[in-house]
């Protein structure tokens, strides 16, 4: 998650049909704007700078605010299956009146393949929790940045704030994709920040230039919101405070488990070589398993959680989570992986599923670590082939069963407490010989201590 709630954007690469105002020729003060460096040293260079959008009050703002300063600017937004958004193409409608063209970016084939690969990595950060924002950065960033390119633009300009993760994230992953692309970073630009400390300046600058905007009521939603078709992060306002309740929070993607369904719903899921193919036995596609998962997951209650997460930059940050398809799928493929994976196969993966969460998090996904990292549990995800049945009942994931599993390492007869064709436990015998060498040892050596570690401490102190 991050603290930052930031525009986001979407494609089908069909600019508004509004027409759009060339940028004025007088200069900013003469507008009774100040000038601000960073923008001027835009100008001078000849940059266009692209906008991450949402349509929101920060997002009008900004536009409306560079292309009165002269600036070359141009809009876009991510479709990444937001499920806030009923119409990711009233982005551009909302951003017309400023007079700036927005390209819509369609990405959500994108961001279901991350999900995918997050999933099959277990790449939950602090608290368990499925990093929708995270992943939704780095399909973000790639793909508006690959769009801007094409629409001539030299600067990406982002919408987060200077103490969230989100300004570490969409830098870093400018930098590592094209160190010769700049960054332009709004809400570090000492003149912008002075100017709007807060809505009520940002709506009368708006008003000032005949634009309106509403903002809807906060009465009720007491708190931020950023999401994508992977889930839900909320945070800020209310949720804040410790002594405030998650339950604050107004479900989208499903309902708390109390109000889930009194009867349990039964679910199959079809892994190949760790990826879901198909749900209920039909085949579908990763966005086709993804939707039709957060819904079933969704009404069932799954995937609600809250953490107190460690922050990029060293703080700690609340959150409200959901990713109900998620969560469906990620305790699907965990039955998967405990039929055919080893004792230390499980136990590297841990430690890569680790990894490739922090590195997420931290706005590292293309680095050369994290792919080695994914890598390597794709090969472990090779056998991982089977088909689960859960019982979803209020929050709940029971599971049922696991058939069609062929490189399952689990026999019923080598683990059976009941006498077998499989293990002897005669056999047994030799290992505990072995094993008592070293125990024996280390007790002569006076290396065993049986007392209390905490009772110890307290002494000690």
């Amino acid at each position: 998650s991050s603290s930052s709630i930031i525009p986001l954007v979407c494609l089908r690469t069909s600019p508004s049909n509004h027409q759009v105002p060339s940028a004025p020729h007088t200069m900013p003060e003469a507008m009774g704007l100040k000038k601000s460096e960073i923008l001027q040293g835009y100008i001078d260079n000849g940059d266009v700078v692209g906008i991450c959008v949402s349509g929101g009050l920060d997002s009008k703002t900004v536009a409306l605010r560079l292309r009165l300063a002269g600036v070359k600017v141009k809009c876009f937004t991510a479709d990444i299956g937001q499920p806030d958004e009923d119409d990711i193409n009233d982005v551009v409608k909302k951003m017309a009146p400023c007079g700036v063209e927005t390209v819509v970016v369609d990405l959500k084939d994108d961001i279901a393949e991350g999900a995918f690969e997050a999933i099959a990595c277990h790449a939950s950060y602090d608290g368990g929790y499925w990093q929708s924002t995270g992943i939704g950065r780095f399909v973000t960033a790639r793909g508006l940045l690959r769009e801007m390119k094409k629409h001539g633009c030299t600067v990406l300009s982002h919408g987060a704030t200077g103490r969230g993760n989100d300004q570490v994230r969409f830098e870093r992953y400018v930098n590592v994709m094209d160190p010769n692309f700049k960054v332009y970073a709004p809400w570090r630009d000492p003149v912008l920040l002075e100017e709007f400390p807060g809505r009520s300046q940002m709506l009368a600058f708006l008003e000032k230039h005949g634009i309106g905007h509403s903002i809807v009521s906060q009465a009720k939603k007491r708190y931020s919101t950023d999401a994508n078709i992977c889930g839900l992060s909320n945070e800020a306002e209310d949720l804040e405070s410790l002594e405030t309740p998650m339950t604050i929070v107004n479900p989208v993607m499903g309902v708390w488990p109390k109000d889930a369904p009194d009867v349990q719903e039964e679910v199959t899921l079809r892994f190949e070589q760790g990826r879901c193919v198909a749900v209920n036995g039909k085949l579908l596609k990763p966005l086709q398993v993804l939707k039709l998962c957060n819904q079933i997951g969704g009404r069932n209650g799954l995937g609600i959680s809250q953490a107190l997460e460690n922050r990029i930059l060293g703080t700690k940050s609340r959150g409200v989570y959901e990713a109900p398809g998620m969560e469906l799928l990620g305790q699907a493929i965990t039955k998967v992986y405990e039929a055919v994976l080893d004792r230390r196969s499980t136990s590297l993966f841990r430690q890569l599923s680790a990894h490739v969460s922090d590195q997420i998090y931290d706005g590292r996904y293309f680095d050369p670590s994290t792919r080695v990292a994914i890598n390597a549990v794709w090969e472990l995800a090779a056998p991982a082939q089977g088909t689960v049945k859960l019982g979803l009942f209020k929050g709940h994931a029971h599971f049922l069963s696991l058939t069609d599993c062929p490189h399952s390492i689990y026999f019923e007869a080598d683990s059976s407490m009941e006498a077998s064709e499989g293990l002897n436990p005669v056999s047994s015998q030799g290992y505990l010989e072995v094993s008592s060498v070293e125990a024996k040892a280390m007790a002569k050596a006076r290396l065993i201590d049986v007392t209390s570690v905490w009772q110890k401490r307290r002494k000690l102190s």
